[in-house]
């Protein structure tokens, strides 16, 4: 039995590994961004935020949109944390510098919910460094 437990680390590293090697691409991307939003600091998992709360979370965006909303202009961008996705507004805005697909970002606001999904309306935010790692000088 003693020979069992010295065996049991090495086929823990294999299933790990072989785990990682059968995932898809979005599983393997989901984990990372998991990891990455965790990093920053003071933010909240999306998937833990409750309505009508005032959080701080950090993702990556999926999608940017312009929507009108009752005629008004409406900037719409999806964040994705890797447990969840977060709907985010900018009301009155067509566009607004550095968001786009693929840029990393934390935001925080009050969360509501609408059509079934998690909003901040009018986020505060700050964008994160393109790239990996932060570069400093």
């Amino acid at each position: 039995m003693s020979g069992d437990k010295n065996g049991d680390q090495p086929p823990g590293r294999l299933r790990r590994m072989l785990s990682r090697l059968t995932s898809s691409t979005e599983e393997l991307q989901a984990e990372e961004l998991r990891q990455e939003s965790a990093a920053e600091a003071g933010s909240r998992r999306i998937a833990d935020c409750a309505d009508r709360e005032l959080v701080t979370v950090a993702g990556t965006l999926r999608t940017v949109t312009l929507r009108p909303r009752a005629g008004v202009p409406a900037l719409e961008a999806e964040l994705f944390d890797g447990t969840e996705a977060l709907d985010m507004v900018w009301l009155g805005r067509r566009s607004i510098a550095g968001i786009e697909p693929g840029r990393r970002l934390v935001a925080s606001g009050r969360i509501s919910h609408a059509r079934g999904r998690r909003v901040l309306f009018n986020p505060r935010y700050e964008l994160r460094p393109v790239g990996h790692g932060s570069e400093s000088a």
